[in-house]
């Protein structure tokens, strides 16, 4: 794998490590040939970069992970190659190993999420297993899209992984991670019933909709490919009805792996720990969660205190107006990457006046919820 020349990137591609809601991610190798129609590389102008490009050394990277300002040892949730490749490519698999060697050599117990959609052999979960401290989580994205133009990569492929995994963890973890789901596109009920069935062999299932922002949409035009959106948004798009018929045929199909709305509460059921991100300072995402999973969230809950965020402000040098209630901490202009450090930090949901999350439509986009859905905050 050779290095690329960093000026032909998008300035954000060349910091390594940012945040993200589901945990502090390493992103030191860039490009992917799997041509996945919808992928978040669109938003940073590097979807035609096809051969995994390395920006630094397996060392450099772990280096500069563990030296972070937002790393916390064995609190911050992390997560590897989840930007702009997959983590088990042929160029790229090795890499993965080397990094989690040297993240457990240092006996971190830090959760770690891989989202992959590739080819995860037995020899990786050899490697996998092998691992002493890191808790390690392995989401594999499948949507039963048809393959395609979407999705050109068979999801037998897909579904051969998901089996590996299943056949030899212990001590690793597997979601079937169900996105994007699009209305038209993959929420009828053959496939919702069929993605229910590859789900079983899972500990729990995270499902989700699409992000689908002007890079994204610009491309499906180019494409040709049928989107039944009119609007773009910054956040997620799961219409209510879509939700709901998943539910529904969730229910009739009795299956026995849980379903959850969000990616850390599927992450921290499966390793028997309260969700990091506090969600159930949003109760009405709770009501599919298993019970002994509320009861565990229930009991880790806790309001922080005006003297606790404030020494997590000053610690930091974060500057913001602040008002806790019962649910989240409100915050102006802190930006993503320092509200999710304080949400990870307290275990406590951190939101921005300026990006409310309104009742009913459980942190998505409006696009697809009657306006009786965008009832005040909770």
């Amino acid at each position: 794998m050779s290095k690329i020349d960093n000026i032909t990137l998008h300035p954000a591609l060349l910091d390594i490590v940012d945040y993200r809601k589901s945990g502090l991610s390493l992103n030191h190798i860039v490009g992917c040939p799997l041509n996945c129609a919808y992928c978040v590389r669109h938003f940073f102008d590097n979807f035609d970069l096809k051969k995994p490009t390395i920006l630094a050394t397996d060392e450099e990277a772990v280096n500069t992970l563990v030296s972070h300002q937002f790393f916390i040892p064995h609190l911050t949730p992390l997560q590897l190659f989840n930007r702009a490749t997959d983590p088990f490519l042929p160029d790229v698999r090795l890499h993965t190993h080397k990094v989690l060697q040297l993240l457990d050599e240092r006996a971190f117990t830090n959760l770690m999420l891989i989202i992959t959609r590739y080819k995860v052999t037995a020899e990786d979960m050899e490697l996998l297993e092998s691992l002493r401290h890191l808790r390690v989580t392995l989401l594999v994205t499948y949507s039963g899209l048809p393959d395609g133009e979407i999705e050109p990569l068979s999801h037998s492929i897909t579904r051969k992984s998901i089996e590996t995994i299943a056949k030899q963890k212990r001590r690793t973890k597997l979601i079937l991670y169900w996105r994007p789901i699009v209305p038209g596109w993959n929420d009828d009920e053959e496939t919702i019933r069929h993605t229910l069935s590859v789900a079983e062999q899972a500990d729990a299932i995270a499902y989700t909709g699409l992000f689908y922002r002007p890079e994204q949409e610009n491309y499906f035009d180019k494409e040709g490919i049928k989107i039944p959106y009119e609007l773009t948004h910054r956040r997620k798009i799961l219409p209510a009805e879509t939700e709901a018929r998943i539910l529904k045929l969730y229910n009739e199909f009795g299956g026995s792996t849980p379903l959850f709305r969000k990616t850390s509460c599927a992450v921290s059921f499966a390793h028997e720990l309260p969700d990091y991100n506090g969600h159930y300072g949003i109760p009405e995402l709770c009501n599919i969660c298993p019970q002994h999973q509320v009861k565990r969230c229930t009991a880790a809950y806790k309001i922080p205190s005006t003297e606790e965020v404030t020494t997590l402000l000053n610690m930091y040098g974060y500057e913001t107006d602040f008002e806790i209630d019962d649910h989240h901490v409100w915050t102006i202009g802190l930006g993503e990457q320092k509200r999710y450090h304080l949400q990870h930090t307290l275990g406590f949901q951190i939101w921005d006046r300026g990006l409310p999350h309104l009742k009913g439509q459980h942190g998505r986009a409006p696009i697809g919820y009657p306006e009786s859905f965008s009832d005040p905050t909770i």
